[in-house]
This record gives C-alpha cells, structure tokens and sequence, in this order.
C-alpha cells in the first residue's frame, strides 16, 4: 500500500474555557458589591457623627441598644405586638415637675427652647460685635475722643454685653463727689447712647464708687452717690435717642463689685455699667 492510501487518524481537540465566565459574570461583582455597601455604611456613620451632637448619639445608640429594647417597650405601656394604649392614657415614662405624664402632652423641656435661645445668642453676639465695632470707630475718628477709648471696657456677661465706662487717675465720668458729668464723660455717653440706639436689647445702668468714706455729718453716701449716678447716665442715654421703654433697671452698687478688689480705693473703681441684655 502505498503512502498515500494511508487513512490519517482524526484528532478531537476538546478544549474548556474557564476564565471567561468568571471574568464577565463571576464572584468578584458579590465582593465588589460588599465592598460599595460597607463604604456606603461608613460615610453615613461619618456624617452622622459630624452632623449630630453628644445628646442625639446617645439618643441614636439607645435605639439600637439590644439590651435596653424590651424594658423600654414594657415601660411605655407596650405589652408585645402591637400592644400599648391610647394616646391620651398616662404612660410609665418618668415625668419632670410640671409635664403632663400622656402620650399627647409629654414633651421634653428643651424640645423647642434649646437651638431657638442658642439661635438667639449667636445673633446677640454678632449684634455686640457690631456694636463694638462701631463705637471703637467713632471714638478712634475724633482726636478729642481717641484719648478716651481705653476707658471703654466690653465684657460679655450672664446678662449679655456690659459696656464700662471706667475712670482713671487722669479721667473721671462725674465731678468728685458728685452726680454731674464732666463733659468728657458727656461726649463719651453721646456716643454710646447713639450706637446702642439702633439694637432692640433691653438695657441696665449700675452705678459703682470706690471705697473712700465719707464724712459722718454728710447725708450723702456711696449707695447714694452710686444710685444717683445711675440715673443721671439713664437721663443722658435718653436724651442721646435711647427709648425710655428699653431701660429694664437702674441701680447703686456703691464698693461692692470693684474692678480691682486688691485696692479698694483705685480709681478703676468708679465706672458706669451699661448692659445690653440678651435678647
């Protein structure tokens, strides 16, 4: 036979592809979609974190709190599923003087006060700033007043903004002695009265001495003397555009709150106190 009548054997070659369905539709994409979920889960615990504050985290791990969840449910009046009461039956919730222990009517105290008072006193402090602002401007624009603005003091207080008006050893607000302004302390208050004219807040005026005493046949004394003061700086307040129905209170301190408690007799002592209250 020769070579060329020979039958060549046929060869099947079965070839499996392995990778290719991994690599359009496998495993990776369950890991990948993990992977999105945990990262997603992390931003949101992110922002949570820098979006509330100690209370609300609190408030948030109480909910989640496993232990806790039952004597919560049972101490509201829940007794398993779909179990509690009407809205306006008392609850078992412990209730702070002067709340109504229902459904309908417990509200926590700080439910609506707390940011609308915070709200208020950002709004207050932007306001001082201003006034503040303003009156450095003014007292350092006039040459005969530029002297005077060191003895301008501001101080933000339980009350609010107190403006001192404090005297030195080359300044004084009141002739010695006495409850007449000199007119250095008149074109000062002028000032004053015309910027704090144009903030709503409620004002105080506190008179304060030092401590020199006074002669036992006068019938003045520090008290007096501190009072009368208080109202000699109202009066001129007023007349500087100050609306008379924003004065909350006058009053005479005499020594009692000095400015240096060291030296009773220094004359920082003697000042006039205006407070712009929170509003």
């Amino acid at each position: 036979m020769s070579v060329q009548n020979q039958v060549r054997p046929i060869i099947i070659k079965k070839i499996i592809d392995g990778g290719h369905g991994g690599h359009h539709g496998g495993a990776w994409k369950v890991a990948y979609a993990d992977f999105v979920t945990a990262m997603m889960a992390f931003f949101l615990l992110m922002w949570l974190l820098g979006a509330t504050n100690e209370k609300q985290r609190k408030s948030i791990a109480d909910y989640f709190a496993p232990t806790t969840a039952m004597t919560r449910t049972d101490s509201a009046g829940g007794n398993g599923l779909f179990g509690g009461s009407s809205i306006t039956s008392v609850d078992k919730y412990p209730n702070a003087a002067g709340q109504t222990g229902t459904r309908a009517m417990t509200i926590p105290r700080d439910a609506t006060g707390g940011p609308k008072e915070a709200s208020g006193k950002d709004a207050d402090r932007r306001r001082f700033e201003q006034i503040r602002q303003r009156l450095m401007m003014r007292m350092m624009a006039s040459p005969d007043m530029r002297r005077l603005a060191k003895n301008l003091r501001f101080t933000e207080t339980e009350e609010g903004l107190r403006i001192d008006l404090v005297d030195e050893s080359d300044f004084s607000m009141f002739a010695l002695g006495t409850n007449r302004l000199t007119p250095d302390a008149a074109q000062m208050l002028r000032q004053v009265g015309e910027v704090i004219d144009a903030v709503p807040n409620g004002v105080k005026v506190r008179g304060h001495t030092d401590s020199f005493p006074w002669a036992k046949d006068k019938a003045m004394n520090n008290w007096r003397l501190s009072a009368e003061r208080a109202e000699t700086t109202r009066q001129f307040l007023s007349h500087s555009g100050v609306d008379q129905d924003r004065f909350q209170r006058i009053e005479g301190v005499a020594d009692r709150e000095p400015y240096n408690a060291k030296d009773k007799i220094d004359p920082r002592n003697r000042r006039m106190s205006i407070i712009l209250g929170w509003s």
